[in-house]
C-alpha cells in the first residue's frame, strides 16, 4: 500500500510550509485533540505563532455511539449533520448528548490548559490544524466555536480530506488549506504509515513546553 504522508510530522512541514504567508498576521494556531496537537506545535514553531487547543467532541448516534451525527464545542450551538433529520433522533437524546459533551470538554480544558484557559481570540488570524477530516462534523463544530470568539480570519489545515468534505468546510471557513482530496477515503490512518497513537498526556507536556519556550523567547 502506497501511502501519503510517512508521518504526522512530514504532514506538518508540508503545511507549514503552505500557511507561511500568514506568519506576518501572528496567527494563532489551533489544534483539534489529540492527534493534530504534534501537527500544531510544529505550524507554530514554523510561523513563530502561538498554541492552543480548540475543544470539540462528536455527537454519536443513540443506536450507534461511535457514528458522528455532528458536534459541540465548549460554548457554541451543537452542529447537526445534514442528514440527522431523515433519521428521526429524538430532541431530548440530543440535548442530553451536548450538555454530556460539555461537561467532558470543561474536564478536558481544565487537564489541557488548567492555569490559563482558552486563548483570546478576538481579532485574531486562526489556523485550525487536524490531520485528517473524514466528515467535517468536528471541523465544522470548531470553526463555529472560533466564530463566537470574534476572530479576523478562520483558516482550516489538514492534511487529508475527502472532496465532499472539502466543499463543505469552505462553506464555513475562510480559507481550506489541504495536502490532498483523495477520494477513496475511509479513515484518516489509511494516508499515514506511521499513525501512532497521541495521549492526554502527550498533550499536557506539548503544551506546557511550548509555554515554556515562548516565556523563555520573550
Amino acid at each position: 500500500m502506497k501511502f501519503l504522508f510517512s508521518s504526522r510530522s512530514e504532514a506538518a512541514y508540508l503545511l507549514a510550509a503552505k500557511l507561511v504567508l500568514y506568519k506576518e498576521q501572528h496567527p494563532i494556531i489551533l489544534a483539534i485533540p489529540r492527534g493534530a496537537v504534534p501537527m500544531a506545535r510544529i505550524i507554530a514553531e514554523a510561523l513563530d505563532a502561538e498554541l492552543d487547543v480548540i475543544l470539540v467532541h462528536k455527537i454519536g448516534a443513540p443506536f450507534q455511539p461511535e457514528f458522528a451525527i455532528g458536534a459541540v464545542g465548549e460554548r457554541s450551538e451543537v452542529y447537526l449533520n445534514p442528514e440527522v433529520g431523515a433519521m428521526d433522533i429524538p430532541q431530548g437524546y440530543l440535548e442530553e448528548e451536548a450538555k454530556r459533551q460539555r461537561e467532558l470538554l470543561k474536564k478536558r480544558r481544565q487537564m489541557y490548559t488548567p492555569t490559563s484557559g482558552p486563548k483570546d481570540l478576538r481579532d485574531r488570524t486562526v489556523i485550525i490544524v487536524d490531520d485528517g477530516i473524514a466528515t467535517g462534523s468536528t471541523m465544522i463544530a470548531a470553526i463555529r466555536e472560533v466564530r463566537t470568539h470574534d476572530p479576523r480570519q478562520v483558516i482550516v489545515a489538514a492534511a487529508v480530506a475527502p472532496p465532499p468534505t472539502a466543499v463543505r468546510l469552505s462553506k464555513e471557513a475562510d480559507r481550506v488549506i489541504l495536502l490532498d482530496e483523495p477520494a477513496g477515503f475511509y479513515a484518516v490512518g489509511q494516508f499515514f504509515q506511521n499513525f501512532e497513537q497521541v495521549t492526554d498526556r502527550d498533550i499536557v507536556e506539548l503544551l506546557v513546553k511550548t509555554q515554556r519556550d515562548d516565556k523563555a523567547r520573550r
